[in-house]
């Protein structure tokens, strides 16, 4: 089934609502994320439908998908993978882990002790892996979206800034409003029962992602292609430099943007217009972008925390002498 890179976006946006209700700007993330190869993390209380979307947006794209909860006790093997000695031959085979895969989903990557946290994110950067000598390179297209937990429960690690400059964006999720919950239990209440050999049990959202891919590698593919031909103008760069060093000037800030910012703001902003049907950026792609960029990368001062400030109204305040 041969489709038009042009409906991919449209078309995997369909196959997404058809299991997770709303969260339209979560999926645009995920697409941007997906177009770019840029890594994505996710903060949001338990329950929001977090893994459904990813696993949802996996199975649209015909994407190669892991996915692994993080824990206290985890090693770097259990992601990386290792050598095993082989009882018959006596020789070492490598076994590869799950991050060789198109789309890892690490759930809840701060309950990971930090070296488990920074294998990952070695291989994030690096797109090979090291097993005993040997060096291996991760599939091709690769992309990591992480989830985080916001609330500060005992037994989690934060990452550091060093780390979370890794992530191209951060994007906050928010409950549903109160009409999409109602369209949630609705859907649910008319899933029905899934019968096995032995029994029966109620189905969930996750027996709903079922059916052809809607769209396949090549797909996805041309698509990236067609993203980094998308127009930047040099105002619009001047912009980007410009934002991204008012952050390291402003007098709340203790911690500013590095350059991987504003990569990030251009690359990200070429996927959303491809998103949204155009070959040019424009000013809007920077302003709607720009928490999910820049609030993971920078730091308050100790002052400017004790005077009750937020990361979000600083961040306004940087936009406004923007615009």
């Amino acid at each position: 089934m041969k489709h038009n890179h042009r409906h991919f976006v449209p078309a995997v946006r369909e196959r997404v609502a058809e299991v997770v209700v709303g969260q339209d700007t979560v999926v645009e993330r995920m697409m941007i994320a997906l177009l770019t190869g840029g890594h994505l993390l996710l903060l949001g209380v338990p329950g929001i439908a977090k893994t459904l979307l990813v696993n949802a947006l996996a199975r649209a794209v015909d994407l190669k998908f892991s996915r692994v909860q993080f824990t206290i006790d985890m090693l770097p093997s259990d992601i990386l993978g290792s050598e095993l000695l082989d009882q018959a031959t006596g020789k070492f085979r490598t076994h590869q882990g799950p991050v060789f895969t198109n789309l890892l989903l690490a759930d809840e990557i701060n309950r990971a002790a930090p070296k488990v946290q920074s294998a990952l994110l070695e291989a994030m950067q690096e797109r090979k892996v090291t097993i005993g000598n040997a060096s291996y390179p991760l599939p091709v297209p690769f992309l990591v979206i992480a989830t985080q937990n916001p609330i500060e429960q005992a037994g989690t690690f934060e990452l550091p800034e060093a780390q979370l400059d890794r992530f191209m964006l951060c994007h906050r999720l928010t409950y549903p409003t109160a009409v999409q919950e109602e369209e949630v239990l609705r859907r649910q209440v008319n899933m029905g029962l899934k019968r096995t050999e032995a029994g029966a049990m109620p189905k969930t959202a996750f027996d709903m992602i079922a059916g052809e891919p809607v769209c396949h590698l090549e797909d996805l593919t041309k698509a990236m292609e067609t993203v980094q031909q998308v127009h930047v103008s040099d105002v619009f760069m001047k912009h980007c430099v410009e934002f991204v060093r008012l952050t390291r000037t402003h007098p709340n800030i203790e911690l500013g943007c590095s350059p991987r910012a504003g990569l990030s703001v251009v690359q990200a902003a070429r996927a959303r217009a491809y998103v949204f049907g155009r070959d040019y950026v424009v000013p809007e792609d920077l302003f709607q972008l720009a928490e999910d960029v820049v609030l993971h990368r920078i730091r308050l001062s100790y002052e400017a925390l004790a005077e009750g400030r937020k990361p979000a109204q600083v961040l306004e305040e940087i936009l406004q002498k923007l615009g």
